[in-house]
């Protein structure tokens, strides 16, 4: 019998209903299918009197999930993908991305496409493209506090924000960078897209080989975007007291103390995602972002030479 798996934002009636019925669909058609919550993919928020909320990345992925699925239906916006992400990356488990959001930056389909989706998936006909993830760790000497999967980017910066956070930062076996700034993002270039480009990052493709360091408003002129090879470790120890914030992927990170010290790598598991037709990235940016749109209005009224 072959396995099947379903992801969903719970606090979108939509999804829910959607997620029920897709159940019942893919049962009666002969398939062991598994249902879970995008909540279980979430980080768990630290707070002063609980500073380490860890839980071990291998730890995320639900009852049930496991590699021998086929394939995973993902209904929610960009948070829910983030999430699901976590949850089956260490299985190897491909990722259909079906909107229910708003942006749907990376999503595959709208629901009103999904039952041909689901056609296409059963009879497999889609492409699988793999994203790079980061792994993210919190040490405190040799001693793990924390750790998480990143698809997007990780955000260190002191709480509040308005105040000016101070970093060294090692990049593989390159000398240290002193970066005084808002704070600093670690981004992939699937995360080039969101807050990186907001903070002034560049767009890359996603099959670059690369990662982005970029300082959050730096008090530097000379503090630019960064981009180095992903085979790269990054080693960030934070120079502020009393403590800094990090987040990861925008949903939930811990507190990073003077004698931390936070480590990125190019993770051992990738996001699959499956595409139904040939990636086309720059479409993507057209659609979502418009990025190439003509920046003047050609009139349709008049005939043009």
């Amino acid at each position: 019998m072959p396995k099947a798996g379903i992801i969903y934002n719970d606090v979108k009636p939509i999804a829910s209903r959607v997620a029920i019925e897709l159940q019942d669909k893919l049962t009666a058609v002969g398939w062991d299918v598994s249902v879970t919550a995008g909540i279980g993919g979430m980080l768990g928020y630290s707070t002063p009197e609980s500073p380490v909320c860890h839980t071990p990345i291998e730890g995320l992925t639900p009852p049930g999930f496991d590699s021998e699925m086929k394939f995973v239906v993902v209904l929610g916006g960009d948070g829910t993908v983030l999430a699901a992400s976590r949850q089956v990356a260490p299985c190897g488990i491909p990722l259909l991305a079906v909107n229910t959001g708003h942006m749907g930056f990376l999503t595959e389909v709208y629901l009103n496409q999904l039952p041909q989706a689901i056609e296409q998936l059963m009879a497999g006909e889609y492409e699988i493209e793999e994203r790079v993830m980061l792994t993210v760790k919190v040490f405190r000497g040799e001693s793990v506090l924390w750790e998480a999967l990143c698809l997007n980017e990780m955000v260190l910066h002191r709480e509040p924000l308005t105040s000016m956070c101070h970093f060294e930062i090692v990049i593989g076996g390159h000398a240290p960078v002193d970066i005084a700034a808002d704070g600093v993002i670690i981004s992939t270039p699937t995360g080039s897209t969101a807050y990186s480009l907001s903070a002034g990052g560049p767009v890359v493709t996603p099959g670059v080989p690369v990662l982005q360091l970029v300082p959050i408003c730096p008090h530097s002129l000379a503090s630019r975007a960064l981009v180095f090879p992903d085979s790269e470790p990054v080693n960030i120890y934070p120079v502020n007291i009393p403590r800094l914030v990090m987040v990861v992927d925008g949903n939930g990170g811990c507190y990073v103390l003077p004698q931390d010290r936070v480590y990125l790598e190019r993770s051992q598991y990738t996001a699959r995602f499956i595409r139904l037709q040939p990636p086309e990235f720059f479409r993507i940016l057209r659609e979502k972002l418009g990025w190439g749109l003509p920046h003047i209005a050609k009139p349709t009224s008049v005939e043009l030479p």
